[in-house]
């Protein structure tokens, strides 16, 4: 049994009788073999797998179903326990001298897996990749079967929240049991690149990047390699930074650092997300064995100063939104089209900075954030743990594990600042804080340049900061629900002094704030109450200096046990911005403009008439006294004017190279016969996401309408 994360190979081998050979995204592996197609499925509510045989033989009444898959849809949708899953596939013979790894994106949340009705291992987790050695047990034709079981337990993560006492019985989102992120074979030699871990110290213009390698000899003698490092822009492949080093590996595994200059770098940031790649290889001197993994990475510096955050030494406040992996159509088991569109939409949102929400994410998540600038707090599931819970050693232990999966798979995302270890627990006990600095220590050994927080809903009722583990970590993440779980709304100002007073030291990041729909009489009430928490809590929360960043929670509803309507035994949380189809609500288009990370004031020009022959736009950065509020760099403003019938007037863009000192846009034209004039300018960021819009309407005065400047 085996917790690491993916082996990446760079052997081409010929593919599997009815498996697919691909070529993987960056950071899995460089060449794969997909099994995701012809499996079949059941459930196991007697929990007589086992004894009926079904690990060496598929049993009848199965469904077949491809990868990803979850079986809570359809007649399984509420089922907690056992399910199975098989799948028969024929080896190549050019596989025969080659070692087999079976590797799973994710499985939620406890498996078992035999190959051939022999148990290969078992995982616990329900968000992270691990995999098993198949060597041993291959041949010709092959059954793979994975047993699977969703129930939550006191000792599981997730698991049931004792925090708020028995009559919890199961985390606030829905346990989709399945294989919810595909399954793949790798092969190649006894010697194995693992993983790379990346780091870079940034000096002026040029940046020293320091690459931690595993490698792994699963031979009996000790090999020559030559380890080769090649770093390059990720669209520019030509005149890499290469370093090279011949080291000797004794069976087991070694840990190796090698360091290159990077020079004249590029800094990723949420605006400018620029991106490096990293070519490690290795070849042994004997020519007989190779391997070679590639990731992306980013140069950028992040710091906290005087309670404030700092991105590339400027400083930043930023705002965004958690969003479950949650959907009508695939529930956890999300595709690529899923992702993209939710995500699309986020930016769009203005989002900058996201917990993403309670568990580690599926990998094209990490990606989109690196590729589009989002920087995250990724978390693992330990939701409203009580005292027992987090002194009990099986549970720390499963929580040093699913920690340790998820910075290993993830390190080298540019996106990540910072890591999360629980949401909501009993960090104000004395189990609670011990828990916490025994995390605390374990992260920092695992990755030693990121920020370690916990997402804590107690700081506004704790006397003595003392007494709460918010005071040890790196900075607070708060999750505020003043106006509904929390108390009235009135109470919120005098929080904020409670915490700027007992936390002197500390920045803080609003990690979850919004407006549940069960606080009101139906969804539309609701959405009422959550665009007045965004108008009223946004600037107070602004206010504070030292309040670094805002989460709305969250970005469309999800399904689940908690916090309904009464009478309800499940459904959809009402909570979203958009609804569980995401269709979008009033709320929606109050964040979006609340959050744009500029103003703008735009006039007509006037003749002696009365007609519009011009305007004049200024546009402006939100102050550090705003949030969100951050440099403007590289924007690009597109205008447009329109008469009655939609017909261009006139129109351009124009490219924006800094937004520190105001903008001015301005542009004239022959006055014409048109009753109606329509302007609007929009601002796109860098990356090409729409910043914020301004429109105005001129009309006739003899048509009787009003005639004033505000948006239509």
């Amino acid at each position: 049994m085996r917790f690491k994360p993916c082996a990446r190979k760079g052997i081409f081998l010929s593919c599997l009788l009815g498996a697919v050979l691909s070529i993987s995204p960056i950071g899995v592996c460089s060449t794969r073999i997909d099994l995701n197609d012809d499996w079949h499925f059941r459930v196991d509510p007697s929990n007589e797998g086992i004894q009926q045989g079904w690990a060496k033989a598929v049993p009848a009444q199965t469904e077949e179903v491809s990868l990803p898959h979850t079986w809570n849809f359809g007649e399984h949708y509420k089922y907690e326990g056992n399910g199975w899953y098989f799948k028969t596939f024929a080896r190549d013979s050019a596989l025969r001298t080659k070692r087999i790894e079976i590797h799973f994106g994710a499985t939620f949340y406890k498996s078992r897996v035999w190959l051939n009705g022999h148990l290969l291992g078992e995982h616990e987790g329900g968000f992270s990749e691990y995999y098993f050695d198949a060597t041993p047990y291959l041949e010709d034709v092959n059954l793979l079967a994975v047993e699977i079981n969703n129930e939550p337990k006191l000792d599981s993560i997730p698991g049931i929240p004792m925090k708020v006492g028995p009559q919890a019985t199961i985390y606030d989102w829905w346990p989709y049991g399945g294989i919810i992120r595909g399954v793949w074979l790798t092969a190649g030699d006894e010697m194995v690149l693992r993983w790379q871990h990346i780091d870079s110290t940034v000096s002026k213009d040029d940046a020293e990047i320091s690459d931690h390698l595993l490698l792994e000899n699963h031979g009996t003698t000790t090999q020559n390699v030559l380890l080769r490092l090649a770093a390059h822009a990720l669209n520019d492949s030509a005149n890499p930074a290469i370093v090279e080093k011949q080291v000797q590996v004794a069976p087991g595994t070694q840990s190796v650092t090698l360091s290159l200059a990077l020079k004249h770098a590029h800094l990723w940031d949420f605006d400018h997300p620029y991106l490096y790649r990293m070519d490690a290889s290795f070849r042994s001197m004997d020519g007989k064995q190779a391997d070679s993994i590639r990731d992306n990475f980013g140069v950028r510096t992040v710091e906290i100063r005087d309670r404030r955050l700092y991105l590339n030494g400027a400083r930043v406040r930023l705002s965004g939104l958690s969003r479950h992996e949650d959907s009508p159509w695939e529930g956890m088991a999300e595709t690529r089209g899923t992702i993209k569109y939710d995500y699309d939409d986020l930016k769009n949102l203005q989002t900058t900075l996201a917990r993403p929400v309670h568990y580690p994410q599926n990998p094209l998540i990490y990606d989109y954030a690196d590729k589009n600038g989002i920087l995250m707090i990724p978390e693992i599931p330990m939701w409203q743990f009580g005292e027992e819970q987090m002194k009990n050693p099986k549970v720390i232990a499963l929580a040093k594990q699913e920690m340790q999966e998820l910075i290993e798979q993830n390190y080298n995302h540019p996106s990540i600042f910072a890591w999360s270890v629980d949401n909501e627990s009993a960090t104000n006990t004395p189990g609670g804080i011990e828990y916490f600095k025994t995390m605390y220590v374990y992260v920092k050994q695992l990755n030693p340049r990121r920020f370690v927080s916990f997402a804590d809903d107690m700081i506004a009722f704790v006397d003595n900061p003392a007494t709460n583990a918010s005071s040890l970590a790196d900075f607070i993440m708060w999750n505020e629900y003043f106006g509904t779980w929390d108390g009235p709304e009135s109470m919120l100002p005098s929080v904020l002094d409670h915490i700027e007073k007992g936390y002197p030291g500390k920045m803080v990041i609003v990690s979850e704030f919004g407006t549940p729909g069960v606080y009101a009489t139906n969804s539309e009430a609701a959405d009422v109450v959550r665009i007045q928490t965004i108008r009223k809590q946004l600037p107070m929360f602004a206010q504070r200096d030292w309040i670094a960043g805002a989460l709305f929670w969250c970005y469309q509803d999800y399904h689940s046990f908690h916090n309904l309507r009464p009478g309800q035994a499940d459904d959809y949380v009402d909570h979203g911005l958009v609804d569980k189809n995401r269709q979008r609500r009033p709320s929606y288009y109050v964040w979006q403009q609340e959050n744009s990370p500029a103003h703008i004031v735009a006039k007509w020009k006037l003749d002696e008439k009365g007609i519009p022959v011009g305007f004049d736009a200024e546009i402006r950065r939100r102050p550090e006294t705003e949030l969100p509020s951050y440099d403007l760099k590289n924007y690009r403003a597109e205008w447009v004017v329109l008469d009655q019938n939609g017909k261009k007037v006139v129109g351009a863009q124009q490219e924006l190279e800094g937004i520190g000192v105001p903008q001015t846009i301005t542009a004239k034209w022959v006055a014409s016969d048109a009753k109606v004039l329509r302007f609007e300018l929009r601002l796109y960021r860098p990356t090409g996401f729409l910043a914020t819009t301004k429109r105005i309407v001129w009309r006739m005065p003899d048509l009787g309408l009003d005639n004033s400047d505000n948006p239509e």
